[in-house]
């Protein structure tokens, strides 16, 4: 059973269809009539622009003729540039084609049933989190009989003219397509995980180990579904379009067909000088325009491959307007690659995305204002909503985006499309559960660009631990609604930080409310006891307060380790001390290295402290090899850290 699907305007496509067949009719759409609001906000068009439907502009009408990837689609004389890519893109992968054009053969052109036609069709988009199906007519604008949006060198194929129909109507006219990004249209469509690669600026071409990461982050990615397209940056306006040396197009977009590792045959290792060949396969959806360098269709590497070779090391090409690349020159002619990540369905029961609803809010009382601005806001930023995150092991990729609930249907009103949006990223505590209130001790782990785009993204290798993100507008005190999802191989159980402090309840009445809030970062252990020369060392740290403690990762095979291990606890009284123990991770069993004990009184010096480590038994028990770099931070107000 799939995702609950809404309906756009409540419309019921089954229903209009039965309706226009009993009355043999065709569908006009009343929420979305064919005049010149449907086309701009508030300017008209010139020339005669006429309504017509697909049985009106040519003979034997269809939606999809033959394979829906094998026509290449034109912009049109007002069309969107990056409409073409993005439905070229779409038609890569037929699992997420056939969900954004559902039942593509009940709803096509029947010659045998001509009275079963209804003129209406239906489209389904992600539309902020949600799948929405948008029911249209099929009356399409043209000017002295041409369509003037996107349509196919088919000339008698109109997926892509209905589709692009349907979201205009989604987001209020067709001008509204004007200013979406390549990615946005392309999540629209699919529901995919968008994230953008600068190409320059990642060196693929002279960090080598770089470049195969990447590789296998495309492959793994194009496998599960995800799709692929870049681009080369264009300097100026004047050089849109232009081709490079390489036969190439500036400013253009090109979708990626196919990616593969190649193992080569005995013959071909001697023929190339090489084990592997690491491939990608391009199409330029205009069918013009390919690359000219090594690999295209007339390059010397092609005549040394037979037809058997090409067919068993599938390096095919289906359509006009393909070709393949190596990966080397892949990664020197292209300056922008957007990849978005099929997210749709759990791996191995293993969830990869985790998304939330969110909105920013403004309320009189400080505490529940949740529209604090940027950082730079430093009184008020921490007055923005809060979601905490774990990441499990050392070494992952985390993608994060936070998307703002699109404003486009309000232009007529005169607001903006878009506010200026970003995000902040924080290493925390490892037994965080309260919201942030001050930023002493946290690691600023990073920032997305702050910028008026519906979506903002952040992709790092983070380390194990856990993390607040703290979504913002760049001005405090505006209200609007936002969307973040954040994809990761391992699970991260994101969620929402709500609360300021521990709750008011008999247990905690009973027990003693708490009183004091310690924030405790240990830095480092070093100078570490080893019993023999060459003992392997794997120290960790225990953090205790009471019942409740918190383990660091094991740091592998030194006697002087970093840690930056962070902990809070909220106490009763300080005359529960905070202890820090040092173990070392053995095989059987774990060995003791020392511990301290502290007071963390709130009147202390919050500055970086060192201690010897010491036995059990104290502050006063005998001392021990070694010594810990830490500071604390307590607190008689409890909603201070």
């Amino acid at each position: 059973m799939g995702p609950p699907m809404k309906l756009f305007k409540n419309q019921k496509y089954q229903e209009l269809k039965q309706e226009c067949i009993k009355d043999n009719r065709l569908f006009c759409d009343p929420t979305f009539l064919p005049e010149n609001d449907s086309l701009f906000y508030n300017r008209l068009l010139p020339g005669k622009v006429v309504w017509k439907r697909p049985q009106d502009i040519c003979d034997d009408p269809r939606l999809i003729v033959g394979n829906i990837s094998n026509h290449q689609l034109i912009q049109g004389r007002l069309g969107h540039k990056l409409m073409v890519p993005a439905f070229s893109c779409l038609a890569v992968q037929e699992s997420h084609w056939t969900k954004t054009i559902p039942n593509h053969k009940e709803q096509e052109w029947d010659p045998r049933k001509p009275d079963k036609y209804a003129g209406i069709f239906r489209f389904r988009f992600w539309h902020f989190g949600e799948w929405t199906e948008v029911v249209i007519d099929d009356l399409l604008p043209t000017i002295n009989g041409d369509l003037v949006f996107s349509f196919s060198t088919s000339m008698n194929e109109f997926w892509n003219a209905l589709l692009e129909k349907a979201y205009a109507k989604l987001l209020g006219c067709y001008e509204a397509l004007d200013g979406l990004t390549i990615t946005d249209i392309i999540v629209d469509f699919t529901g995919t995980l968008a994230e953008t690669v600068d190409m320059q600026k990642g060196r693929y071409t002279e960090l080598v180990e770089e470049k195969y990461k990447l590789f296998g982050e495309l492959y793994k990615t194009f496998a599960k579904g995800g799709l692929i397209c870049c681009s080369i940056e264009s300097p100026s306006q004047e050089e849109q379009e232009v081709e490079t040396d390489w036969g190439l197009l500036k400013g253009h977009t090109y979708t990626m067909t196919d990616i593969r590792k190649i193992r080569l045959g005995e013959r071909l290792v001697d023929v190339f000088s090489a084990e592997k060949l690491y491939m990608v396969r391009l199409r330029n959806p205009l069918g013009r325009q390919e690359w000219s360098g090594p690999w295209s269709e007339i390059s010397e590497e092609w005549q040394q491959l037979t037809v058997a070779d090409r067919k068993n090391l599938g390096l095919v090409m289906s359509d006009d307007g393909e070709f393949w690349m190596s990966l080397e020159d892949f990664c020197r002619n292209f300056h922008k690659l957007n990849v978005c990540r099929n997210v749709s369905n759990p791996v191995f029961g293993r969830k990869e995305l985790e998304s939330v609803l969110g909105c920013w809010t403004v309320d009189d009382d400080p505490l529940m204002n949740r529209s604090g601005g940027c950082y730079n806001n430093r009184d008020t930023f921490l007055q923005n909503p809060q979601y905490i995150f774990t990441v499990p092991e050392d070494g992952h990729k985390v993608i994060m985006s936070l998307q703002q609930k699109d404003l486009r249907t309000y232009r007529r009103m005169g607001r903006p499309d878009n506010y200026i949006i970003g995000f902040e990223l924080f290493k925390v505590e490892m037994n965080r559960r309260f919201r942030l209130h001050h930023l002493y001790i946290q690691e600023r782990a990073g920032t997305s660009t702050y910028i008026d785009t519906r979506t903002v993204f952040l992709s790092k290798y983070l380390k194990k631990g856990n993390y607040v993100l703290v979504p913002t507008m760049f001005q405090h005190g505006r209200t609007s609604e936002f969307l973040l999802r954040i994809f990761s191989e391992v699970p991260v159980q994101l969620r929402e930080l709500t609360l300021d402090m521990p709750k008011m309840s008999c247990w905690n009445l009973a027990r003693g409310y708490p009183k004091v809030v310690t924030q405790i970062t240990v830095h480092s252990a070093e100078g570490l006891e080893k019993k023999y020369a060459n003992e392997t060392v794997n120290p960790y740290l225990v953090i205790k307060c009471g019942k409740e403690e918190v383990r660091s990762p094991v740091q592998k095979n030194t006697v002087h380790a970093i840690f930056d291990t962070q902990a809070i606890f909220y106490r009763r009284t300080t005359d529960i001390p905070i202890i820090v123990q040092v173990w070392n991770s053995r095989k059987f069993c774990d060995q003791f290295l020392g511990q301290v004990t502290l007071d963390a009184d709130p009147r202390d010096c919050r500055d970086l402290k060192s201690l010897y480590l010491r036995k059990k038994g104290g502050p006063t028990a005998k001392v021990k090899q070694g010594h810990i770099s830490f500071k604390v931070i307590s607190s008689d107000d409890l909603t201070e850290l």
